[in-house]
């Protein structure tokens, strides 16, 4: 299966693993890389310290090439950079930022560099600060956002129309069938989350992989625009944020209400009613929990078989 994506990458397939914080640990990212794609350790939920034991694990556990996600307004940004450099990663995805702000001294140091962007404007942005791809990720998709509430797939076909260098899809894509259809749609490979949320190597608490399983088309929704768009699973907290709505609430109104460590509360505690808990609306396609190695030699096999009957 060679793509522009796979030969950026030196991987078998052309499927990139999220980095979703709270779920994307070095058992992850070493299990998606064993499998063919390209694992990525989620430094948004790891101190500078716990991200550097994640990657020497993650060393340990793979030869395969696998990668970091670092969201650039990340506090200690140059402290996390800097480890990414003594410790060899040789591939890094941007999001949450300017992408100018760190590309060239990434590439300066010989790693391959893939920004998230939500937009054509952005998309632009990215391909002129220098990276080498970028995923563009529509409004299905879980966790943090963009505002525009563009959906992948119409996304993916206006990006295309615009830049020149390698693109990846993201948002609503955990099948074959999706892998498909966005690649017809101009993708050359792309980028799944919430599928490998719900997997036996996620980091993510049990209880949280099993809500996923029980969400039902309908279950998530975009919120939270004034602070940072994020997609969550209607739950406790979710209704005590719409109800502060209700209310016309300030922006200070709405950072006390979300306070600290909600995502961790939610997603890592398995914590279902008072945590934050991020998923894509793919999350009703999603039945079961299973090892990486099965979900993306479903995807592949899924992705041959309808290829051969278009």
């Amino acid at each position: 299966m060679q793509h522009s994506i796979t030969k950026l990458f030196g991987i078998k397939y052309p499927i990139i693993q999220g980095g979703m914080v709270w779920n994307s640990g070095w058992r992850l990212a070493s299990a998606v890389s064993n499998s063919g794609g390209l694992g990525l350790i989620g430094a948004g939920s790891m101190y500078p310290d716990v991200l550097r034991e994640h990657i020497i694990k993650c060393k340990k556990a793979t030869s395969k090439p696998f990668g970091v996600n670092v969201p650039l307004l990340y506090p200690n940004i140059e402290e996390i950079m800097d480890i990414i450099v003594e410790e060899g990663i040789k591939i890094v995805f941007t999001s949450a930022g300017n992408p100018k702000t760190w590309t060239s001294f990434l590439k300066d140091k010989g790693i391959t560099v893939v920004h998230v962007v939500s937009s054509v404007k952005f998309a632009l942005k990215a391909q002129d600060a220098g990276v080498d791809a970028v995923v563009a990720e529509g409004f299905e998709a879980g966790g943090h956002n963009g505002r525009e509430e563009t959906t992948t797939f119409t996304l993916i076909p206006m990006v295309k129309e615009q830049i020149k260098i390698p693109l990846l899809a993201a948002g609503g894509i955990a099948t074959g069938r999706g892998m498909l259809a966005a690649m017809v749609l101009g993708a050359d490979g792309v980028q799944i989350g919430s599928r490998f949320a719900a997997s036996t190597e996620s980091s993510a608490h049990d209880n949280f992989k099993q809500r996923v399983v029980d969400t039902l088309e309908g279950g998530t929704q975009l919120t939270l625009k004034e602070l940072a768009p994020v997609r969550l699973i209607k739950n406790q907290f979710f209704e005590e944020v719409q109800e502060l709505y209700s209310q016309n609430p300030t922006k200070e109104q709405l950072k006390e209400l979300l306070g600290r460590g909600r995502a961790k509360k939610g997603m890592l505690e398995g914590d279902l009613e008072n945590g934050e808990l991020e998923i894509g609306q793919i999350a009703g396609l999603i039945h079961d929990v299973k090892p990486v190695s099965e979900i993306i030699k479903e995807i592949v096999e899924e992705y041959e078989q309808v290829k051969q009957h278009i």
